[in-house]
């Protein structure tokens, strides 16, 4: 009987996560993404008109055999991801565009407006404080 991917899986899906991000209406919005390019192991891809932000984070739950060490009670997300998704048979993603590097969202959003994306003088949207610490007592 012959092999099934299964058997060479190196889990290359437990090794990231990728979200949904709002399409991106203003200024803002893309410089917003040029901020998430500045940290490590965070990518922008657009696929299919939608766009994300993938964090290269690898699941607590993956053994150093890449085997689910969950497996029987991994979560819905995981159970739906079928050999058709599979990122191991790979190959082209099918990416819109891929953004790995703040500078590429310059030149994406200059070739969409004309305008320098570093010379901003828009005001964003009033960004929410963080909630200030606890006190330890004694």
């Amino acid at each position: 009987m012959g092999s099934t991917l299964c058997e060479h899986c190196t889990a290359v899906c437990c090794r990231y996560l990728a979200l949904p991000l709002d399409d991106p209406a203003k200024a803002r919005d893309y410089d917003d993404m040029r901020w998430y390019l500045m940290h490590e192991g965070v990518t922008v891809f657009v696929e299919d008109g939608d766009w994300y932000i993938q964090y290269q984070a690898r699941c607590k739950n993956l053994g150093a055999d890449s085997l689910c060490r969950i497996y029987d009670i991994r979560p819905k997300t995981c159970r739906e991801y079928g050999p058709g998704s599979c990122d191991y048979a790979g190959g082209s993603y099918g990416y819109d565009h891929l953004f790995t590097h703040p500078k590429q969202i310059e030149e994406y959003y200059h070739q969409k407006t004309g305008k320098k994306l570093d010379t901003l003088t828009e005001p964003g949207p009033p960004r929410r404080p963080r909630p200030p610490k606890k006190k330890k007592s004694a």
